[in-house]
């Protein structure tokens, strides 16, 4: 997988987050996550489409409108980094972090691991 393939499934998992409704997110998720994608992240851990669809439902509970933009981006073997924004509904920034993501031989998105401040670290 090239970087730039990797950064074009990347960009799939991440416009998930941006979606409205649990229906399209998981329709979204069949295209470019892996079936048995795992999610983790300083507050969570979930596994497979249905349960990271639910923590997304979580997100755009708390956080109305909110999306990520990724703002670097390198890929090896199967493996990146992301650097992103986590924008609010009006384009501001709320919050940065990086992810680590790793691929499947399909070239879909099988892991996704978050790393950011939380309330409970500041």
């Amino acid at each position: 997988m090239t970087q730039p393939e990797a950064r074009t499934a990347w960009e799939a998992y991440a416009s998930i987050w941006k979606l409205a409704g649990p229906e399209t997110k998981r329709s979204a998720c069949a295209q470019a996550l892996d079936d048995e994608c795992v999610y983790t992240d300083p507050i969570t851990q979930r596994r497979g489409w249905d349960a990271l669809v639910e923590y997304m439902v979580e997100f755009h509970q708390q956080v109305p409108g909110g999306y990520f933009v990724t703002t670097d981006f390198k890929a090896h073997n199967g493996r990146s980094v992301a650097s992103w924004n986590m924008l609010g509904a009006d384009g501001s920034v709320l919050g940065t972090g990086i992810s680590y993501g790793e691929y499947s031989d399909s070239g879909k998105v099988r892991t996704m691991t978050g790393f950011f401040e939380t309330p409970e670290q500041s």
